[in-house]
């Protein structure tokens, strides 16, 4: 009899522990951290297709995301997007002979260098003003413009216009797999 006691308890304990882990990796998953795939060739050469990556929801529900940030929002076509923060609110957004203008002055784009210099034929991204895209000449609060990296090959806030920032899942920048390829990337 004793014996019986003793593995019901027993079990009951591994049952707790197990319900326990259960609801922890639940509550990291849907409140911490989430694992995402890249899908696709828009964020090339930054990201690979297939790509894994962990998407950082940490302060994401509560603040709002930094110029340059690769982010993961909700899509109109019910998918999960991942891009790069081009425009923040109050930003007007100018591209111009291959060179991003932010409220008129020129800003640098380092992680487009690599790509830009094996272009052999017109520029990587085509020139538009964001008056032309959203008929504004602003990106309104609330809203960021976000683009690929693959600018000749992304569906984009060109296409989708602006991205309402309560769409934003997360930010993410640390590539988990494949392990030959772990790295953060900026």
């Amino acid at each position: 009899m004793e014996q019986t006691k003793k593995e019901k308890n027993e079990l009951f304990e591994w049952a707790k522990a197990l319900l326990i882990a259960f609801a922890v990796a639940a509550i990291i998953r849907y409140f911490l951290f989430t694992p995402i795939v890249v899908d696709g060739d828009s964020m090339m050469p930054t990201l690979e297709n297939g790509d894994r990556m962990i998407v950082n929801k940490i302060g994401y529900k509560i603040g709002s995301p930094d110029r340059f940030d690769i982010v993961v929002f909700h899509a109109p076509e019910q998918k999960d997007y991942i891009k790069r923060v081009i425009g923040l609110p109050g930003d007007h957004v100018e591209y111009k002979d291959d060179q991003l203008y932010i409220n008129g002055e020129p800003i640098d784009e380092p992680y487009l260098d690599k790509y830009k210099a094996e272009i052999v034929d017109g520029n990587l991204t085509g020139n538009f003003k964001l008056q032309d895209i959203v008929q504004s000449d602003v990106i309104p609060e609330g809203h960021v413009f976000v683009m690929g990296d693959n600018r000749r090959f992304s569906k984009d806030s060109r296409h989708i216009g602006l991205v309402d920032q309560k769409e934003i899942i997360g930010n993410t920048n640390l590539i988990f797999w494949p392990v030959s390829d772990i790295k953060i990337v900026k």
